[in-house]
């Protein structure tokens, strides 16, 4: 057996956006890998018999990572395959072009061509669809352009990028650069004539399709974008738009057709903020009723750094709405009935990634704590595996299974994991990482993470545990508005003391402390309180709530509400707060990992704690990635995946060994 090395991940298969046929025959699924030499990720669509079970590969260019299925036997997918269009593209163009792809063999041929950058299609009927385009007031059409005339307009696009006008927040986006006056806009594409829906302000979300008829969630704004959003519904056929719900009460996830009206996951966030648990509502007739409360939020919210591009985490079919969620450490998958009953189909500690449902049964895929995605079908209660992409991913290598350790934290139990070093000798001592998730609003749970694998494999305990404030536990255990700090700093701590309890073997003088995005606010606040840490590796940080409240895209409405606070409405309790009021105390050696294009948690608060401990003496390093954003240890480019790993491993190596 071998240990297991960092670029070991360039032997994992992720699997997204798993879709059945209309018919349920078949079911489709982008499988991805990483590619070193071009430093990125090759896409490619699989197809499964249902019947037969066979799984056979579609694509093999690397350019598929999103699709739909137009009917049963033929498949739609969007890819720039000519030199020419990806040329134009690059030049600033918008242009999207669909393939359409039969299953039963052959090339894929172009199908439509739009000159929109489209994030959506959905198919109301034959030769009308409705799309969902990344729209701004000055885009421009070059479709109808010779190419003297396009050359043009390039080199004005050319001067353009020399400048941004911002006149609206948020103005940029992570993992999408500035954004000013971009929406997300719903137009109506009939016999190759695009025509709008939505006005030039709303941003459209949530698009369903059935009987000629759209439902979509908008969230229209000038200057501000709040969090409430508007429930619509437009007739294509007789071109008329209708507001069901209106603006102003309910922040909605999810929407859809459901009997002979609609449901939508939607939060008042009147109790516990902006982070509220949704709960399910039926709308008819402009009237709105609970139908099911839930007190969790549907979707994969269980980390792990080997998923990619996502799928399905809740649906309505047959007037049942299907949906994952997090249980405590356990993943689930639950259905609410049509008259509101709650079921849980599936609960196990493996993860339960994305799904799709059909009349021949449901779908799945995930991971667990040793092994990657691979794709199940639910049967009597439990998933049967299908596939088998990652079958020789790990086969030969040393892994360590976490084993599950619980602590009495300041307000209940703390839940977690111990992975112990490969090749355990319990007459040794080791050194040990604290890991610390994001969100705070997500969990550590029992599946693989490629980090925290390769760490056990270089000789470290590693330490996960879900503080007060994460996913799974209900409203009341995540609300920590105005408590950062506090209530979860107390809770790392004890996990922290009773991993030292139960793993005599940790050498108390060797552990290290990391985390990313919240993780990375505790990190900073935590060599800030304490000196019990021998080194951190702090990862797209906050530090100051004061400055990301300004900054960022989330800033102004993530931080009001969660840190209870503004700069001008108790500027104190905003600075007290801040793990950088307390930067002239620490004496930790700390590493910065940061992205340039982070808008989250935007470059600026790493360099503050950075600059704040070289000025106090502390050693300091700061590792920064261009090009990145706040995705990187999940979605980065392979070799800068790959380099943040040697840069935290180094580190701890130098501090710990």
């Amino acid at each position: 057996m071998d240990n297991l090395q960092i670029r070991d991940f360039l032997n994992y298969r992720f699997i997204s956006k798993l879709q059945y046929a209309p018919d349920g025959a078949h079911a489709a699924f982008v499988v991805s890998r990483m590619d070193w030499e071009e430093n990125k990720y090759s896409n490619n669509l699989f197809l499964l018999d249902t019947r037969t079970e066979e799984i056979r590969q579609l694509t093999y260019a690397g350019d598929v990572k999103d699709f739909l299925w137009l009917d049963g036997r033929e498949l739609l997918f969007p890819a720039l395959r000519s030199d020419a269009d990806k040329e134009r593209v690059k030049k600033g163009e918008k242009l999207t072009v669909f393939h359409k792809l039969n299953i039963d063999g052959g090339e894929a041929g172009e199908f439509l061509r739009l000159p929109y950058s489209v994030s959506e299609l959905k198919v109301i009927s034959d030769d009308c669809y409705a799309l969902v385009c990344e729209w701004r007031p000055d885009d421009a059409d070059f479709s109808e352009l010779d190419e003297a005339a396009r050359n043009r307009q390039y080199r004005v696009l050319a001067e353009e990028k020399d400048y941004e006008i911002l006149d609206e927040i948020p103005f940029w986006h992570n993992g999408g650069g500035f954004s000013n006056k971009m929406r997300n806009r719903l137009f109506l594409c009939r016999a190759g004539r695009v025509t709008p829906v939505t006005d030039p302000a709303t941003n459209v979300d949530s698009l369903r399709v059935k009987d000629g008829k759209l439902v979509f969630t908008g969230n229209s704004f000038t200057d501000k974008m709040g969090l409430k959003d508007a429930l619509h519904c437009y007739d294509a056929a007789a071109d008329k738009l209708e507001t069901v719900v209106e603006t102003g009460t309910y922040a909605i996830n999810m929407a859809d057709f459901f009997a002979d009206g609609f449901v939508m996951a939607a939060s008042l966030c009147d109790k516990y903020g902006n982070n509220q648990n949704t709960n399910f509502y039926t709308v008819k007739d402009g009237q709105v009723e609970l139908l099911c409360e839930t007190d969790e939020s549907p979707g994969s919210y269980t980390n792990s750094d080997t998923r990619l591009y996502g799928g399905t985490g809740v649906k309505v079919y047959n007037d049942e709405i299907y949906y994952t969620a997090v249980d405590h450490l356990e993943n689930v998958l639950r259905k609410v009935t049509r008259e509101g009953k709650l079921e849980t189909l599936l609960s196990m500690p493996d993860t339960i990634d994305a799904f799709d449902v059909c009349a021949d049964g449901l779908l799945y895929y995930g991971l667990n704590d040793l092994t990657l995605h691979e794709v199940f079908k639910l049967e009597n209660g439990r998933g049967r595996q299908l596939s088998g992409v990652n079958n020789t991913a790990l086969k030969g290598k040393k892994l360590s299974r976490p084993e599950r350790l619980d602590a009495q934290g300041e307000a209940g139990t703390v839940e977690g994991f111990v992975i112990r070093p490969v090749d355990f000798d319990p007459a040794q001592k080791y050194p040990a990482v604290l890991s610390i998730h994001g969100g705070p609003k997500t969990a550590f749970g029992n599946t693989f993470f490629h980090e925290m694998q390769v760490t056990a494999n270089r000789g470290y305990f590693v330490l996960l545990c879900n503080p007060t404030g994460g996913e799974g536990r209900g409203n009341e255990f995540a609300d920590i508005r105005g408590r950062y700090g506090s209530v979860d700093y107390n809770d790392l701590m004890a996990f922290t003391d009773a991993a030292l309890a139960a793993y005599p073997q940790i050498d108390q003088g060797r552990l290290a402390v990391t985390g990313g995005s919240y993780g990375g606010y505790m990190t900073n606040w935590i060599i800030g309180h304490t000196d019990r840490f021998c080194c951190a590796v702090s990862q797209r940080s906050i530090s100051n709530w004061i400055s990301k409240f300004n900054t960022t895209d989330i800033g102004y409405f993530f931080n009001a509400d969660q840190v209870a606070a503004t700069p001008w409405k108790d500027h104190d309790k905003m600075w007290a707060n801040s793990p950088l009021k307390y930067a002239d105390q620490v004496k930790t050696p700390t590493l910065f990992l940061h992205s340039d294009e982070d808008y989250r948690c935007w470059i600026g608060e790493g360099l503050q704690m950075f600059t704040a401990l070289k000025y106090h003496g502390v050693p300091a390093r700061m590792c920064l990635f261009h090009g990145e954003n706040h995705e990187l240890s999940r979605s980065g480019k392979p070799k800068h995946r790959a380099r943040r790993l040697e840069e935290m491993l180094d580190w701890f190596d130098k501090y710990c060994k």
